[in-house]
């Protein structure tokens, strides 16, 4: 256990970071997935600037590595061309 004030806070602080992350990464998980789900050509062009925005601000505040939201950008983008 923590032995100094300041680590308590930072354990505190620590689980605070940690819910707010987990809450945004796991919003940006379930925005891929509808996408991905998506048939409709139009509805998928629609919806991915959205998708697209919400990846760049994670990865801006280092909740998901930039390259992984590179990656998934990029998977979209050939999920979206693939559509008929």
């Amino acid at each position: 256990m923590a032995n100094h004030k300041s680590a308590e806070k930072r354990i505190r602080q620590t689980k605070t970071r940690t819910l707010h992350n987990k809450y945004y990464a796991k919003t940006m998980r379930n925005a891929v997935r509808k996408l991905r789900a998506m048939t409709d050509k139009e509805e998928a062009v629609k919806m991915y600037p959205k998708v697209q925005k919400m990846l760049d601000k994670l990865a801006k505040t280092n909740i998901i590595h930039k390259n992984k939201a590179a990656n998934i950008k990029s998977s979209l983008a050939q999920h979206i061309n693939k559509l008929g």
